[in-house]
């Protein structure tokens, strides 16, 4: 990732995050609704079996449920979050050239993660809810997101929206970190020698796609945690995501922190590809536009 100034990061990041969210979301509704959905009686046998059903009952347009929440959110949400990741990577450097190591990579991601928390876990909490209304099968409680914020509010004010808000955090740090330190490692793999400040499309589009499932690999079990807890009634989880852990463990066993993991894996490579490739795209035009910015 080149050294650029962090309002070029910034503006960048958001482009990204929007290429991100158009191209992934679809299967993310697939993943929320697998992961909230009842064990004693699910209405999904698994990945292929909720897509078909969501089309069949609510059209293409139920698998965009709740989009309207992150695509809002998400502009400054990895606005934030690349120039998070430009400072985490400036706090570290001697000079602008100075290559970072793997290590220092990832604590520049890790910050990126802290950076994003207070934007992420309202629009993750909007966005689960949304997803897990179905067409047909009881009665619909929100009308959009607006809606939902109302109603929160009115329930339980400010910090009912924020409501899993230490479990996004929990998700985020440490995949934020995973996200971007396997990003540059692998962009860097994959560059020859003396090539280092082109562009390449395709070796973007690899290491991204596989930075994206490699930040999942790592969020998938707190994902789990945090859609439980936002979407579950108010008091049915006293203590918060130690109650959900506890509930799952002894009712769902281990492997219930995985529901989800086929839809977000097959959705985060070209989810994540679009995103690096939209933000160095972005990147590459302000640059020739503005050069010395």
């Amino acid at each position: 990732m080149p050294n650029v100034s962090p309002g070029k990061d910034f503006i960048a990041g958001g482009f990204g995050g929007m290429c991100l969210v158009s191209s992934g979301h679809p299967l993310d509704t697939i993943k929320v609704r697998l992961q909230t959905q009842s064990k004693s009686n699910p209405l999904y046998k698994g990945t292929w079996d909720c897509a078909l059903q969501t089309v069949k009952k609510e059209g293409f347009k139920g698998l965009y449920k709740g989009m309207a929440a992150p695509l809002m959110g998400v502009t400054p949400m990895f606005a934030v979050c690349f120039l998070g990741f430009g400072i985490g990577k400036r706090l570290q450097q001697k000079t602008p050239e100075e290559k970072l190591t793997a290590i220092q990579l990832f604590n520049a991601g890790m910050l990126s993660g802290v950076f994003t928390t207070g934007i992420m876990a309202p629009g993750e909490r909007i966005k689960c809810l949304l997803q897990v209304q179905h067409a047909g099968t009881g009665p619909q409680l929100y009308k959009g997101p607006l809606d939902v914020v109302k109603q929160l509010y009115k329930a339980g004010g400010i910090a009912s929206i924020y409501k899993g808000t230490f479990a996004t955090l929990l998700r985020d740090v440490p995949a934020s970190g995973m996200y971007f330190m396997s990003y540059e490692w692998i962009k860097a793999a994959l560059t020859p020698a003396g090539q280092e400040k082109q562009l390449s499309p395709l070796r973007t589009v690899v290491a991204g796609g596989l930075a994206g499932m490699a930040n999942w690999a790592v969020a998938i079990a707190p994902d789990v945690l945090k859609s439980r807890l936002q979407t579950a009634p108010e008091g049915k989880y006293p203590n918060g995501i130690r109650s959900v852990f506890a509930d799952i463990m002894r009712n769902e066993g281990p492997s219930a922190l995985f529901r989800g993991l086929s839809p977000v894996m097959i959705r985060a490579f070209p989810a994540n590809a679009a995103c690096f490739l939209g933000y160095e795209l972005a990147i590459k035009f302000m640059n020739n536009i503005a050069p010395d910015l």
